[in-house]
């Protein structure tokens, strides 16, 4: 059988493979690579405008820390934006973070009126540490040129800041589980407080359920609604429209609203 396989079979099989997440060659014995260590690392050190250090942390029914709880409390203790990136990384109960190569936190310029937020880091994502680089990040790049926007604007009123739900690739780009989510989301509120966009725009559903609490993205697209305090414009993801080109008329649409909106 492979004596018959061509070389355009053969890269459409490997490409097939590092979409799936199949990035790197068997090793001799099995590695788990979400097998907690001996040692939990210790949570960042909270800033002056944090608890007090004899506070004790909130913890579960069993006297485990409560993750949600914890990431509340070192997300609101974030004075600016590298700060919130310092305690994204050394937050210790995601064990997405244990799989993944690089911790996914922004790109764009933070001072933009509008602020895209999309689901999860893919594969291209997790190599570079820059969410949106991969295909889907290339067409969303175009999609913002066509309405006069660009994350490498050198002004903020044609710039663009982009984040996601999770800062960390979820293996085998698999959905994000509604746990990570919750965990992930006082970080996430605390971006938008912290960048302060005027509009936030929501890239497919998981996006949509973690800011607005709804999902049902061809229901929701090109409506505008609120979330974290600031309006909020659901639209199809640039993944969905690589598989549906057809839906890029719908998307247009959307990109004018947007548009309209930041004119008004």
């Amino acid at each position: 059988m492979l004596d018959d396989l061509d070389p355009h079979t053969a890269r459409a099989l490997l490409e097939w493979q590092l979409e799936m997440g199949c990035d790197e060659a068997i090793a001799e014995a099995p590695l788990n690579r979400y097998a907690l260590p001996e040692r939990m690392p210790a949570p960042a050190q909270a800033t002056a405008d944090a608890a007090p250090r004899s506070a004790a942390p909130p913890t579960e029914p069993g006297g485990a820390p409560d993750p949600v709880a914890e990431a509340e409390r070192l997300a609101a203790a974030a004075p600016d934006l590298e700060g919130l990136r310092e305690a994204l990384a050394a937050y210790p109960w995601c064990d997405l973070r244990l799989g993944a190569r690089n911790l996914v936190f922004s790109d764009g310029d933070p001072a933009a009126r509008v602020m895209i937020v999309g689901e999860a880091p893919g594969r291209e994502e997790d190599r570079q540490g820059r969410p949106f680089v991969g295909q889907a990040g290339q067409l969303l790049d175009r999609m913002l040129a066509a309405i006069g926007l660009s994350r490498s604007a050198e002004h903020a009123n044609g710039a663009v800041y982009i984040t996601n739900v999770l800062p960390w690739r979820p293996p085998s780009n698999r959905d994000p589980e509604p746990a990570e989510v919750a965990m992930m989301l006082p970080f996430l509120r605390r971006h938008v407080e912290l960048a302060d966009p005027e509009v936030l725009v929501l890239m497919g559903n998981h996006a949509c359920g973690a800011v607005i609490g709804a999902r049902g993205i061809t229901r929701l697209r090109g409506k505008w609604a609120e979330g974290f305090g600031r309006p909020a414009l659901p639209m199809l993801h640039p993944a969905y429209l690589l598989r549906q080109p057809a839906a890029k008329r719908e998307t247009w649409a959307d990109l004018l609203s947007l548009a309209a909106r930041l004119e008004r």
